[in-house]
């Protein structure tokens, strides 16, 4: 029945109004462009806010949370800390906790992450032959959360390893529901996305 009347107000508007509120809708998608381009560029990370898609992070995360991320060159990678990361050959990145670091004596840096809620660290995750991640597979790191970690440094390692943590707070609880909603079922989706544009077309105010 809404659809509907959104039909008939369609209708109504002559060339004019039509107009106006396609460059309206326009306008309203170039300026949520540019806000992410512009978060993009304050936080060094190239998807700023990302949403939980698995329950592999619980309790510190459930999912459907929100979580800010930053990924600035200047901050070294930190035991305990929560990063998002992309594996090659998977197009959804992953969030998990740093568990172990290994810094080489050139200055280089490679760690190994896990799940909280997992029994195993990831390297199953991991492609091929690979054991540890790099800084360049970083999407970003948890913002908006507090942690308090032990580590333990072997003697002569060079290795950081994580001993015990304080599960982290929810940046925004359960808000990024929605997104999964819509990952889960394309036709929801579609859906969501022609009642809101329809909405953007007809709407006067």
């Amino acid at each position: 029945m809404l659809s509907l009347d959104f039909l008939d107000d369609v209708r109504r508007m002559n060339k004019r109004q039509l107009y106006y509120q396609v460059l309206n809708f326009g306008m309203i998608v170039s300026s949520a462009l540019m806000i992410w381009k512009g978060l993009m560029v304050i936080t060094g990370s190239e998807s700023p806010i990302v949403v939980v898609l698995s329950g592999s992070m619980e309790p510190a995360f459930h999912r459907g949370d929100l979580l800010f991320l930053t990924n600035r060159v200047e901050d070294p990678i930190r035991v305990g800390e929560i990063v998002v990361f992309r594996i090659e050959g998977r197009e959804i990145p992953i969030v998990h906790r740093v568990l172990k670091i290994h810094e080489k004596q050139n200055g280089h840096i490679k760690f190994l992450t896990k799940g909280d809620n997992n029994a195993v660290d990831d390297r199953g995750l991991y492609k091929q032959g690979q054991h540890w991640l790099e800084k360049k597979d970083v999407v970003g790191r948890a913002r908006g959360t507090d942690t308090v970690d032990s580590v333990i440094p072997p003697a002569n390692s060079g290795t950081v390893e994580l001993r015990n943590c304080v599960p982290l707070k929810k940046f925004v609880p359960y808000i990024g529901i929605v997104t999964i909603l819509m990952n889960d079922y394309p036709k929801f989706k579609y859906a969501v996305l022609f009642l809101l544009g329809l909405f953007v077309l007809v709407h006067r105010e």
